[in-house]
């Protein structure tokens, strides 16, 4: 199979960088680039028995550059392995970018990548204009060659005032008839955002059929990033808006993934929206994609980076961006719930237990401390006494000078994640709040693998995470209580 010199020159590369970054110098099991720079996952699929990541990637540098594909399998979700680079920007279509996608297999036996191609136009006398277009690719599982009648969906295929330069980001299911639709990303003439449906019986030849559902300003502008799944019953539609305000979704703003849950009209094909909700209210998470497990779950990973915090960053590094960690998702009580994915309690060694523990002041407890951690806690106030707000302090140094937090507000029912402490020399964002449920106990649960935290709230209701790069020797834990609580712990360290 033919390959390009652009191809070949970041496979070689990417092979000669990579083999200088230690196993030690990564997270334990949050999957980072081969070398350079990550953003997007795409297509996130399972195929011959393994389940393919690949992202958003430049092996050249740690920060932002002409897209390529990135490429990794795992068997479990948790340890990857690298394979060279998909595809890389060396064709007219696609010569600023391979920008985000998604794959599936073909009756045939080989795998379909679709994804946005990127060109820039330069014109005479004017600024230069950018257009995105759908192409496709097909391959083995490891090497991919881009279909000669590529692009496969173009700006004659937009509806009537749909931008050319923001159309992107396909996702290709199968419906049940054997024949494929595709979602894509989309501004119409009102500058917000909208999810447009192609239908294909080969996947190479498409043409528009409706629009799934319309923004109309209300959370963000421009949609990115849609996946569409039935999930227990319903149909959810994950999108990335940008730009949100803090008034459209529960106080976040910028650049976040959401659900929208609902039903499909088999009428108009329109997704009859029922409710939004964030997929993160955390710093760090982005353009979720998902995929069906083997075994029948869905599974959910995103982008664990903030397009407004890519300044907070070590600049040793020689990769920059990660994956979350795999997510287990369901609908419950109107609402999607979180949890991670079951492969990574076989992980878990060393268990510290505690039950019933009083804690007040400030708390370090023996055995509990550590950069690749499970810690499981349910606190709640002391019958004879109550608390204010309960704290927990992560990846802390000796003298207690820096660290990262969660902090519970009882009597205002937030939960608070924070890097502000953690050594930073940056004016970014380092706090978020949400508001959790009232209850006479607080469950949760925190996932630490180095150079991240991702928190679940009461069995996953909601989730917060948050990227750091403080000195892998800051492993301390601690508790600060203002107030009288009881604890009931379960600390595991995650051995991979």
């Amino acid at each position: 199979m033919g390959r390009s010199n652009k191809l070949e020159k970041a496979r070689a590369y990417e092979k000669q960088k990579a083999a200088k970054i230690g196993a030690a110098d990564r997270p334990a099991f949050h999957l980072t680039p081969y070398v350079g720079w990550m953003n997007d996952p795409n297509g996130f699929s399972l195929y011959k028995g393994q389940y393919h990541l690949f992202y958003q990637y430049y092996p050249y540098d740690t920060s932002w550059g002409p897209m390529h594909w990135g490429h990794a399998v795992s068997r479990d979700l948790l340890h990857w392995e690298y394979l060279p680079c998909a595809m890389a920007n060396d064709e007219d279509y696609d010569r600023n970018g391979v920008f985000s996608g998604s794959a599936i297999e073909l009756p045939d036996g080989r795998q379909l990548l679709i994804y946005t191609g990127v060109r820039e136009e330069k014109i005479k006398g004017r600024k230069s204009r950018v257009r995105q277009t759908q192409c496709v690719a097909v391959g083995d599982g490891v090497n991919y060659k881009k279909y000669g009648g590529n692009p496969v969906i173009t700006g004659r295929q937009l509806p009537e005032g749909a931008s050319r330069e923001d159309f992107r980001d396909p996702k290709i299911v199968q419906a049940e008839d054997g024949s494929y639709l595709c979602y894509v990303g989309s501004r119409p003439a009102d500058g917000s955002g909208q999810i447009l449906v192609y239908e294909s019986s080969d996947g190479f030849q498409w043409k528009f059929r409706n629009v799934l559902i319309e923004n109309r300003n209300r959370v963000g502008r421009m949609w990115e990033c849609p996946d569409v799944f039935a999930l227990d019953g319903k149909t959810v539609l994950f999108t990335s808006p940008q730009d949100i305000r803090a008034d459209q979704l529960e106080g976040l703003t910028g650049n976040c993934g959401i659900a929208i849950v609902g039903t499909i009209d088999p009428g108009t094909g329109e997704l009859c929206e029922e409710w939004i909700q964030p997929m993160d209210c955390g710093i760090d998470f982005y353009a979720q994609q998902s995929v069906q497990t083997a075994d029948g779950r869905r599974v959910m990973i995103g982008w664990m980076q903030n397009w407004d915090a890519c300044g907070e960053r070590n600049p040793e590094q020689k990769w920059f961006g990660q994956m979350s960690l795999p997510r287990e998702i369901h609908i419950r009580n109107g609402r999607i719930y979180q949890t991670p994915v079951r492969e990574l309690d076989a992980c878990r060694k060393q268990a510290v237990k505690a039950a019933d523990l009083p804690v007040n002041g400030c708390v370090r407890l023996p055995g509990v401390s550590g950069r690749i951690v499970d810690l499981n806690m349910k606190v709640r106030p002391d019958a004879t006494d109550g608390f204010s707000t309960f704290e927990l302090r992560f990846a802390e140094n000796e003298d207690g000078t820096q660290y990262c937090s969660l902090t519970y507000d009882r009597r205002n029912g937030t939960l608070s994640i924070s890097r502000l402490h953690s050594g930073t020399c940056r004016a970014l964002l380092h706090e978020r709040t949400c508001h959790v449920a009232c209850t006479d106990s607080l469950h949760l649960r925190v996932i630490l693998d180095r150079f991240s935290a991702e928190v679940f709230v009461n069995d996953g209701e909601q989730t917060m995470s948050m990227a750091y790069y403080t000195d892998m020797k800051a492993d301390g834990i601690s508790f600060h209580v203002d107030g009288a609580a009881r604890l009931d712990l379960e600390k595991y360290e995650l051995a991979f």
